[in-house]
């Protein structure tokens, strides 16, 4: 988990959206009862709409009434951009992540179909509007929750529907880390989404919205459900924490960044053609070994990272993002900063300028039967070219990261994510139709 990690919260609803993006309703057209969207658009400058509050009479609850739509709840980000969503907007409360194979039979014909319905309803979905089929309203009410849908291509999707030759050199697989004990049934597939919002059950919407889309084209390899800290619930903007307490995202990039682009996104004019403005994700389920990390001290536990748990600075001192002096030592000449310390080793000028965006979800899936927490990361990088971004840094991890014994890696993928579709295109349509 390198310390270039995730992004910071978002303080508001505008920090969702794509830049230059603006708040705009869509056009009505939902047809069922009260919308998603009229309930936005009747909310006008107050943002009412129904919500959840009442007592209970008996057995059932008591009529909802009106309250404000809070920021939670409207903010939005747009389907179609330069970039598809989810990518460099805000951290998401909740998010599931889901791998598809193709169907047996199913080639580019039917992927085709398969990405155009996908991409409708991405669409309806993020504007807070009702499915184009068989909705299921379990999001009626609620606002779009800056609800984003992500759509990418694994290694074996060019085979299937015969587009080997538009296979990206980027997705050849992934090297064998020593640290790996990967699950294949958990791991790759030939499609991948990324569902995240604010909201669990416009989360959850979304979700059973793409897996009924899929019909007979494609069915789930694996799905994996995770969570964040819900924006608004820290008394000030701050880096958020994983499961094992540390403050994880520091040194992630930033979209102001003068080379931000040039290390998350394929160039425009990038090979191959259809990948233009597009990204490389890895994603990989990685175990956290709590037990073993909550029996270290604070001070073991900060060695580890390189940085104090409390507030993220250094530990060679200052503020979470002062500088990490690498050559400072204590009284005994050794390094303030260990050799072997997480941060230190994943510093991109410690790894050839490697640089990767973090945007990943925590994850509890349960306690196994001997009382051992399943729960950690589930990990997703961007960056433009993963063998220049995510497996340098890997190496050097897996070589001697002293936070290796207290993880563990179960799943792996890695998926080309095409550039955001245009007004009027659906995702990846200059792949399947070029």
């Amino acid at each position: 988990m390198p310390d270039q990690s995730i992004p910071q919260a978002r303080t508001s609803d505008s920090a969702a959206r794509e830049p230059g993006s603006t708040a705009q309703e869509p056009a009505s057209g939902s047809g069922r009862g009260v919308s998603r969207r009229a309930l936005l658009g009747s909310a006008g400058a107050t943002g009412l709409v129904l919500g959840a509050a009442g007592g209970a009479v008996g057995y059932a609850s008591a009529p909802a009434q009106a309250t404000p739509l809070t920021s939670v709840g409207s903010g939005r980000a747009m389907f179609h951009g330069k970039h598809q969503p989810g990518i460099i907007e805000g951290l998401q409360a909740r998010g599931h992540l889901v791998a598809f194979d193709l169907a047996a039979g199913a080639g580019r014909k039917e992927a085709a179909a398969l990405l155009r319905r996908w991409s409708a309803t991405a669409e309806r979905l993020m504007a807070g509007e009702a499915a184009p089929h068989e909705d299921t309203d379990v999001a009626r009410d609620a606002g779009p929750s800056s609800l984003t849908i992500t759509f990418g291509f694994g290694h074996g999707f060019f085979a299937r529907t015969g587009l080997e030759k538009q296979r990206p050199g980027a997705l050849d697989p992934l090297p064998d880390f020593s640290s790996d004990h990967l699950d294949k049934a958990r791991s790759d597939g030939d499609l991948w989404v990324q569902i995240g919002a604010d909201d669990a059950l416009v989360a959850f919407h979304a979700l059973r919205a793409v897996q009924k889309d899929a019909g007979g084209a494609a069915r789930v390899r694996w799905q994996m459900n995770g969570f964040n800290r819900t924006p608004g619930t820290t008394a000030h903007p701050m880096t958020a924490r994983n499961l094992m307490g540390q403050l994880d995202g520091t040194r992630n990039p930033k979209p102001a960044d003068a080379d931000f682009d040039k290390r998350i996104f394929v160039p425009a004019s990038g090979e191959p053609a259809w990948m233009a403005n597009g990204s490389y994700a890895v994603v990989r389920r990685i175990r956290m070994l709590l037990d073993d990390w909550e029996k270290l001290s604070l001070t073991a536990q900060e060695a580890v990272i390189g940085r104090r748990k409390t507030d993220g600075a250094p530990l060679s001192g200052g503020t979470e993002t002062t500088p990490m002096d690498l050559e400072k030592a204590d009284a005994k000449g050794e390094y303030v900063v260990p050799v072997n310390a997480h941060a230190r080793i994943t510093r991109p000028d410690r790894n050839g300028g490697a640089a990767m965006l973090r945007r990943p979800f925590s994850y509890h899936d349960g306690i196994d039967a001997d009382g051992t927490p399943d729960a950690g990361l589930l990990f997703v990088c961007w960056q433009a070219d993963p063998l220049r971004g995510f497996v340098p840094v890997q190496r050097k991890l897996d070589r001697g990261d002293a936070l290796s014994r207290f993880i563990r890696h179960e799943s792996s993928g890695l998926f080309a994510v095409p550039g955001g579709a245009a007004d009027g295109e659906y995702v990846g349509q200059r792949l399947l139709e070029g």
